[in-house]
């Protein structure tokens, strides 16, 4: 398989990360933080070696900000509500996944929306403009999930902290792939979807908290700590992480960073910008193909291209690679304002994202397939006039 979806998930896990959870589930069977037995000790020190190792690779100084959630879409919630359940209202951007359009629309006093440009001055003067007296969270995608265009996030980190509000990134599709540092963008909260760029397994997800006391915690329980109390721990990890974690997915997740720290986070970048810019460049001007960016700059863009074959949905183009061995995603990809904001809302788009494993003969393998489809959607449309 030609497995180009890895923006939903990568595939396949490098084999260490394979490994490193069956070891978990073999060595670290016990619950950590809950007994005072060898395994559970064990366990819980492995789980404190991820949270070291999340800390570090993120630039943040204390590893107790560390929080395991389920997944990003978790984390998001989790300042969203947690921030905002007393009031205030949060501002976004108009490329939102439904990770973050959902939750803040949800939220009793409101939000406002700023419109990217590709010029980051006009962005960030977009930004400045839609800020409110009521106005208490900024939370804003690093890059777009579907057009991979970024976000200015130190610029507006500092927006944000010069108006008094707290700032939340959502890095779901940078994380592992473009420079993160919460200490020197100034980041409050980083939310991350491992199982992306990270490598690690489904269903783990992580909160970095650098600023420890505004998020109040969207799920109470046992934590292993202060149990004669009724009241949830306020310390972190400890406030925001509740019942038992998913040792076996965290210790995934320590594999995970190790494996873009070994190959090198910029080395898996620069790899699948260049894979990117095949694509590009050998689709880029042919008649029937239809592209919604420049040119994938090393830099500018997070991994990610969206293309389509005129006047064919593009579900039907994804089904249509599916059957020459091609996975990608078509549709909305959870982020209807991005399509709104580029046109694209009504029929979606094919969305292409290698990865560390993928080879630029698969990016060849892409070309010729969509290539031969808008040869043939041509082909018909001439016979039909």
């Amino acid at each position: 398989m030609v497995y180009w979806d890895n923006a939903a998930t990568t595939w396949p896990k490098p084999a260490m990360v394979q490994q490193t959870v069956g070891q978990a589930l073999r060595q670290y069977g016990a619950n950590p933080g809950r007994s005072g037995h060898t395994m559970s000790l064990a366990t819980a020190e492995a789980v404190y070696a991820c949270r070291q190792a999340a800390a570090t690779f993120f630039g943040l100084s204390d590893p107790t900000g560390v929080i395991f959630t389920p997944n990003c879409t978790a984390s998001l919630n989790m300042v969203i509500r947690g921030v905002l359940e007393k009031g205030g209202r949060a501002l976004t951007s108009d490329l939102e996944h439904n990770a973050v359009h959902r939750p803040v629309s949800a939220v009793a006093w409101g939000y406002d929306t700023a419109a990217w440009s590709p010029d980051e001055e006009e962005t960030v003067e977009n930004f400045h403009r839609a800020i409110r007296p009521d106005t208490r969270l900024l939370v804003c995608t690093h890059a777009s999930n579907v057009f991979g265009v970024i976000l200015p996030i130190r610029r507006l980190a500092k927006l944000a902290h010069d108006h008094g509000l707290l700032f939340c990134v959502d890095a779901a599709q940078t994380a592992g792939v473009l420079p993160i540092h919460m200490e020197l963008d100034d980041i409050d909260y980083l939310c991350v979807a491992p199982h992306k760029g990270l490598y690690a397994p489904m269903g783990t997800g992580l909160l970095l908290c650098r600023e420890r006391e505004q998020v109040a915690p969207l799920v109470r329980g046992g934590t292993g700590s202060l149990s004669m109390q009724a009241e949830q721990p306020q310390e972190l990890p400890d406030r925001l992480e509740s019942g038992t974690p998913n040792t076996p997915g965290i210790c995934g997740l320590r594999a995970g960073i190790d494996f873009v720290e070994g190959r090198g986070r910029q080395t898996i970048y620069t790899h699948e910008i260049r894979l990117l810019q095949r694509v590009y460049d050998g689709l880029c001007g042919h008649p029937g193909i239809q592209l919604y960016t420049p040119r994938p700059v090393e830099g500018n863009s997070a991994p990610v291209l969206a293309v389509n074959v005129e006047g064919v949905p593009s579900e039907v183009i994804a089904k249509m690679l599916d059957e020459h061995g091609i996975a990608v995603r078509a549709g909305l990809h959870c982020a209807p304002l991005a399509h709104r904001r580029f046109g694209t809302l009504e029929g979606g788009t094919v969305r292409l994202a290698p990865s560390a494993f993928s080879t630029m003969q698969e990016a060849e393998k892409i070309i010729e397939k969509f290539l031969q489809f808008a040869e043939k959607r041509l082909h018909i449309s001439e016979n039909m006039v």
